[in-house]
């Protein structure tokens, strides 16, 4: 702030040497330069640094529109003090401004330390930087991109300065030229305040940052042309057209530089990480900028010079206008890359890639698992190998892994063998396999099991003789099962007799063991006869391993009759996996029983809940529309359970991860059901805050504690209708974007709630996106009501206590079980009558606090009633409710007996 100071007083007493005022005029233009490049650095960085993304571009305007107001101040007072004031009086009012700025910065920088600190809020060594965060492509790309983006925007700048300030020069005088300069500096800061003020937020907000980033290019690009040859077709100014044209290019190109792209300019760093992010605007505003002066300097010179020589008077002035237009190109063409990288930075630190044979060359892939196979190394590094080589290419495994099979250890030779068996015996590969059968003693018992099956159901003619020596007992239990299992599949009569005996000798064997391999070899029977009588007492077997290898093997041959015991199986956690993929293996012959499980209210819900996902797991396209179907038609948490499972099924990005566009209009319908429950929610919310004046204290009391705990309860209905919704905008949308949200969107930092919002308001293409990013956003719940009555969702009308209550009631499916029995206990205390049916579907709710409390509420307004069905009451299952009926009976004394059904009568 000192060096304008010096260069002012040059200036003053240096007027009347030449070179002197010349060299001061040269210098304090480079500083009023520098001045603007600092001045925007330090406030972009400060805004990054205090505002998140949501209020960059609510309140970032505001800020920044201080050097507009000193436009309008500086540009209006000019011709007034070019006419009644000297250069010199001029140059020291300048003076005690600039004195003024300085002591404004000395107070707020010791008044407000914590905004400017001396060190950087947070270490980072530059190498840390670097290597954790600049190496990464895309973030390195985008940099470059904004890099260039600032850089261009500079050049577009100083080509349309040099072009207006030729034309000022050239048709002014120097007191016209110092008036004109004022008049329009004062117009233009006034115009770019009021926009600034009014519009630049909010159209910001609402189109996005690369729409507001965009209107400068655009317009220069389009309007330079344009207003050109317009003009110059008007007869009356067809010798000054170049001179009007460029001032009101100038005019637009001022207007927006320091409005929409100086508010929207802190907002492109967001998605830099915060160690590096003020770095980065230094080196774009700063470096990116100077190195674009100096480059276009050099442009001008050089097309003066080429003009000069080479092209016509007349058409000298279009070479610069071309050269304009052919920069605003390359400008749009960077923001649309800008915008392609925004979004995926924003994702980067919360989402996770997945590895898939798309993304995967299988050819340099099956050479690197060979090569982690062959070498030392982890065993379970080589597991996983395996693993993932069966998950991308299961059918090609055998060639990778039959090769190798001698050379590994026998916990990888038996999980290699699995996966060969899984995809399918093929003889090409006999001649690997034998070898681990001609050394029994050698060869792990498992690994000789599979390898013996593998050959006998791959050969084409097998010698079934051989097999019958492996069923001897002295031979290992799971040899001898699998033996006696391949007999059964391939052998004679008389050998499947002596099979049969020695399965049967297994399966009721004494020994853990003997059973459990006995049923595991007979997953690989075709029929099994006579072994069917032992299943009844093998489901029921002490041993956990017994009972699991029964349901595997139940699914596998396909044992219809059984089926029941793998539903069964699914209520018992130390079940529930097996039954599970036992399930899955069935496909589309248990879509029906899982069907019936799932919808069952009165079932439990985390049995319900895994029906759903086994449904969704069974992946075909039955299940997939059974998922869809039953979507559209249920609410509450079993809707969440059949979204869960159906994001399980669409893991593609985007509208690709549909079976086809058909589900994208059926999505937004349930994302337009949601908004209208939401809508509900809010106006009960709104309305069941009024307490009736004329209660005594202690009923008030009641009430009010009733109330809180109604109002929070419609509050967690609001968190889980906002769930639902991501999980909605998951199958229309790239799930590591929605995840990332999702993710941000959960924390209590509003840093990260804005971060999350403008994830979103990239992502979604809906039209109802302004809507859902103020529904997601952290607001009133009477203006989110507001923006839902405005966007025609909902209509809202006030309604007394009693009238919403029923409303709310009605929506008693999509209820939360909590909020129906709040609903009931605010009923309650408040004395409101409800219908008969209300009061009969809760006593039939599955549920019991729910029945709890609507046997409360019956008790306050109909004893008679009650008193006639307490006895059917007495078998309620739950204890809560037992305990609450025991104690009525005994208050009342109840002896007769009457069916629930009676209370429809009153």
């Amino acid at each position: 702030m000192l060096m304008p100071l010096l260069l002012l007083v040059v200036l003053r007493w240096g007027a009347h040497v030449s070179y002197l005022a010349v060299i001061s005029a040269f210098l304090l233009r480079l500083w009023v330069d520098a001045l603007y490049v600092v001045n925007d650095l330090n406030t972009s960085i400060v805004a990054n640094q205090i505002f998140n993304i949501r209020e960059i571009k609510r309140t970032y305007p505001l800020v920044s529109s201080g050097l507009l107001v000193a436009d309008v101040i500086s540009g209006f007072s000019l011709p007034w003090l070019v006419q009644y004031a000297t250069l010199n009086k001029i140059i020291l009012i300048a003076c005690i401004v600039i004195l003024l700025g300085s002591g404004i910065l000395f107070y707020l920088t010791h008044q407000y330390q914590a905004a400017f600190p001396e060190t950087p809020q947070r270490l980072v060594t530059e190498e840390q930087a670097s290597r954790q965060r600049f190496i990464k492509s895309p973030l390195k790309r985008y940099v470059w991109q904004l890099f260039a983006f600032v850089g261009l925007l500079q050049v577009i700048g100083l080509l349309i300065d040099f072009q207006y300030l030729r034309e000022l020069k050239s048709n002014l005088s120097d007191r016209e030229l110092a008036s004109f300069l004022g008049l329009f500096g004062g117009t233009l800061g006034l115009c770019e305040l009021l926009l600034q003020w009014f519009i630049s937020s909010r159209l910001i907000e609402r189109m996005g940052v690369f729409f507001t980033a965009t209107l400068l290019p655009i317009t220069v690009g389009f309007s330079l042309p344009g207003v050109l040859v317009l003009l110059y077709l008007i007869p009356a100014i067809q010798s000054q057209s170049f001179f009007w044209g460029l001032i009101i290019v100038k005019f637009c190109d001022e207007v927006l530089r320091y409005t929409f792209v100086m508010s929207s300019g802190p907002i492109l760093y967001q998605p830099i990480p915060e160690a590096i992010r003020s770095r980065m605007q230094t080196l774009s505003g700063g470096t990116a900028e100077a190195i674009a002066t100096g480059l276009t300097g050099g442009l001008i010179f050089a097309t003066i010079l080429f003009c000069d020589r080479f092209i016509p008077v007349p058409l000298q002035k279009w070479v610069l206008v071309a050269e304009t237009m052919l920069i605003t190109g390359t400008c749009l063409k960077v923001v649309w890359e800008l915008r392609s990288r925004y979004v995926e930075l924003l994702v980067l630190s919360v989402a996770r890639g997945q590895l898939s044979a798309t993304n995967v060359g299988l050819r340099f892939f099956k050479q690197g698992v060979v090569k982690a196979l062959g070498e030392k190394g982890s065993e379970a590094d080589k597991r996983s190998c395996i693993e993932l080589l069966a998950q991308i290419d299961p059918q090609g495994s055998a060639e990778v892994l039959a090769p190798l099979l001698i050379k590994l250890t026998p916990d990888l030779q038996r999980q290699s063998l699995e996966v060969m068996l899984t995809a399918g015996a093929n003889p090409a590969y006999l001649s690997a396999i034998r070898p681990l059968l001609e050394q029994p003693q050698e060869t792990n018992s498992e690994v000789f099991a599979l390898a013996l099956r593998y050959v006998w159901l791959a050969e084409p003619n097998p010698n079934l003789s051989i097999l019958e020596e492996y069923l001897n007992p002295r031979q290992n239990s799971l040899i001898r099962a699998t033996a006696a299992a391949l007999v059964l599949r391939q052998g004679t009569p008389m050998q499947k007799v002596a099979a049969t005996q020695t399965m049967r000798r297994m399966l009721t064997h004494k020994q853990e063991r003997e059973r459990v391999n006995g049923v595991r070899a007979l997953r690989e029977a075709v029929y099994l006869q006579a072994l069917r009588i032992h299943i009844p007492n093998l489901l029921q077997d002490e041993s956990l391993r017994v009972r699991c290898a029964v349901l595997e093997m139940i699914a596998a041959t396909h044992l219809e009759e059984y089926y029941s015991a793998l539903i069964a199986a699914l209520y018992y956690k130390s079940t529930r996996t097996t039954a599970i993929s036992a399930l899955v293996r069935l496909e589309n012959e248990a879509i029906k029983m899982l069907l019936r499980l799932a919808t069952n209210i009165y079932k439990p819900e985390v049995v319900r809940m895994y029906a759903w996902r086994t449904i969704a797991q069974i992946g075909t396209q039955e299940a997939l529309e059974t998922l869809w179907e039953n979507l559209e038609t249920s609410w509450g948490t079993t809707r969440d359970h059949i979204l869960r499972s159906l994001l399980k099924i669409h893991k593609q990005p985007g509208i690709k991860g549909l079976v086809d566009r058909f589900y994208e209009s059926r999505v937004e319908n349930l994302i337009e059901q949601e908004l209208k429950f939401l809508g509900e929610i809010y106006a009960a919310y709104i309305d069941l805050k009024t307490i009736d004046e004329k209660e005594n204290e202690q009923s008030r009391q009641r009430i009010v504690i009733v109330s809180e705990l109604l109002q929070r309860a419609l509050l967690e209905l609001e968190f889980d209708v906002k769930e639902r919704l991501l999980l909605l905008l998951k199958l229309l949308y790239s799930p590591e974007k929605m995840q990332a949200a999702a993710f941000n969107l959960r924390s209590l930092s509003v840093v990260n709630l804005a971060r999350g919002l403008e994830i979103l308001e990239h992502t979604i293409t809906l039209s109802s996106k302004s809507l859902l990013l103020n529904i997601l956003d952290n607001r009133p719940q009477p203006e989110k009501l507001q923006h839902l009555v405005e966007a025609k969702i909902v209509e809202y009308e006030n309604m007394i206590v009693s009238d919403r209550l029923h409303r709310l009631l009605m929506l008693g499916n999509f209820l939360s079980d909590w909020c129906l029995a709040c609903c009931f206990h605010f009923a309650q205390v408040t004395r409101t009558p409800l219908t008969s049916s209300e009061i009969l579907v809760s006593l039939r709710h599955p549920t019991g606090f729910v029945r709890e409390a609507a046997i409360a509420y019956l008790n306050m307004v109909s004893h008679r009633v009650l008193l006639q069905i307490l006895p059917q009451l007495q078998k309620d299952p739950h204890p809560l409710v037992a305990a609450q009926v025991k104690e009525l009976i005994q208050k009342y004394q109840v002896k007769n007996e009457q069916p629930i059904e009676e209370i429809s009568r009153y």
